[in-house]
């Protein structure tokens, strides 16, 4: 059967999952906004997943505001991805309810919001390392033309070890470009928003880079550098100045705080342009320069 066949067979209803005949389900991992994923035993392959199903309703609102745009599903877009730093899927299609499904690893380590609610101090001396970790998968995704538009501490898991940081959930991501960039898509984690994106303006990838920058401000602070909220309304105030790292963390490397503070700029002109230029700023730091 050939690609095309496959994928008529898929949206014609042959061959989708029947997840209660293929895989065991061990326990609930995760219960977001828009799925739900899985610790599972999938028997076709005899090996242990994380089985993320997607919210239909949900995801078919979200869907809906890029009408005529053929956006790719978030399956689509987490199968392009074979980086060490980005969790890897295995598969993706609909289920026998007609529900997306993803098939990806499943790490069994924490997550980094955990760790930063519990100021998990294992993080300690770890911090330049794992903020390189994100960047470059950050960059990984850049690269390939999309936009994250979720970048926060829930997004990024540990492996069991506890050594690898990996980004998750492309649910909300986008390809970076035209069509996808216009006022009026405000989704996001209110905290990590970038003021371009909850002031409803033209966005860019520049949002994952602002998103990313307040996600390692908390990384090595433990702390927001506005105000924390539930809302949007927590976003609104993203458009002043932060509160300079070096007030909650006075020891921190002035290179790192610079490269942080880059990443955090209102103005998305004056805001750090790339990930790999994050990754320049920061060039020569080891991991005791963190602070």
């Amino acid at each position: 059967m050939g690609v095309t066949d496959r994928l008529k067979a898929l949206f014609s209803g042959r061959g989708r999952l029947n997840v209660k005949s293929r895989f065991e389900l061990l326990r609930e991992a995760i219960s977001g906004t828009m799925s739900k994923v899985y610790m599972a035993r999938d028997r076709e392959h005899d090996r242990i997943v994380a089985l993320k199903i997607l919210d239909s309703e949900k995801t078919a609102f979200f869907e809906s505001r890029f009408p005529g745009l053929n956006k790719p599903r978030e399956g689509e877009i987490a199968m392009r991805f074979d980086h060490p730093n980005i969790v890897k899927t295995f598969e993706h299609g609909l289920t026998t309810d007609g529900a997306q499904y993803l098939v990806m690893e499943y790490l069994g380590g924490s997550g980094m919001n955990s760790l930063l609610f519990a100021r998990d101090r294992s993080i300690e001396g770890r911090r330049v390392d794992l903020i390189r970790q994100i960047a470059q998968a950050l960059q990984a995704v850049h690269e390939a033309g999309f936009i994250h538009r979720d970048i926060c501490p829930r997004n990024l898991l540990f492996d069991e070890s506890g050594r690898i940081l990996k980004l998750t959930d492309f649910g909300l991501s986008v390809p970076a470009k035209g069509p996808f960039l216009q006022p009026g898509n405000r989704t996001g984690t209110p905290n990590y928003m970038a003021p371009e994106v909850v002031r409803r303006r033209t966005t860019d990838q520049r949002v994952d880079i602002f998103a990313f920058g307040v996600t390692i401000y908390e990384m090595c602070s433990w702390e927001l550098p506005w105000m924390s909220g539930d809302t949007g309304l927590a976003a609104m105030t993203h458009d002043t100045p932060p509160t300079p790292i070096t007030a909650r963390r006075p020891q921190i490397h002035p290179q790192l705080a610079a490269a942080i503070h880059a990443c955090l700029a209102p103005d998305p002109r004056n805001r750090c342009p790339s990930m790999a230029d994050f990754l320049k700023r920061i060039e020569g730091l080891d991991h005791e320069d963190a602070g």
